[in-house]
């Protein structure tokens, strides 16, 4: 066990029966929790050469944006379609219920930059798959998807098979 899971508050039978909520909200929340997360992250990708990070609306940006800091790098993020007010390219995913879409600006990734994607969770992995295809659309080059936790059972890794992924707690069930 990872010691920042002591901070991850587990919510049985949320949204529906069967299923474990993993309430992040308890690791930020706490100054200490918080600090243990970043510290987590940041030591899985200390090693790796890589350009800028990009974070995933929403808690991709509370995770992402120390990251970067703390590593002199700069910070780029990714949100629902409509949000951001320059020009943009556009992906959309399956959601369980429907469709959804993310945008990142033109300008935001360089042709051939290195990239730490981030976010807090990883489940079916439909929400990074699109934004390594955002990111890919720009001449930008994904070296590593990076979470603070991995939920296996619903297999978001086995999308991302020819990626790199990171994570700092991983919970084997849904």
């Amino acid at each position: 066990m990872h010691e920042v899971e002591k901070y991850i508050r587990s919510i049985p039978d949320f949204p529906e029966p069967g299923i474990i909520f993993r309430d992040l909200t308890t690791v930020i929340q706490d100054a200490e929790g918080l600090k243990l997360a970043i510290d987590s992250m940041t030591e899985k990708i200390k090693d790796i050469d890589f350009d800028v990070i990009v974070g995933l609306e929403a808690r991709g940006f509370i995770f992402g944006m120390p990251i970067a800091y703390l590593l002199g790098k700069p910070f780029v993020i990714i949100r629902k379609r409509g949000k951001l007010p320059c020009e943009t390219i556009s992906e959309s995913y399956d959601l369980e219920y429907g469709k959804a879409e993310i945008e990142i600006h033109k300008d935001a990734i360089q042709p051939g930059q290195k990239v730490v994607m981030v976010d807090d969770l990883i489940a079916t992995g439909g929400t990074i798959e699109a934004a390594i295809k955002l990111i890919e659309r720009l001449g930008g080059q994904v070296v590593d998807n990076l979470f603070l936790v991995e939920l296996a059972g619903l297999h978001g890794r086995e999308k991302l098979a020819d990626y790199r992924v990171d994570a700092v707690v991983t919970y084997e069930g849904k």
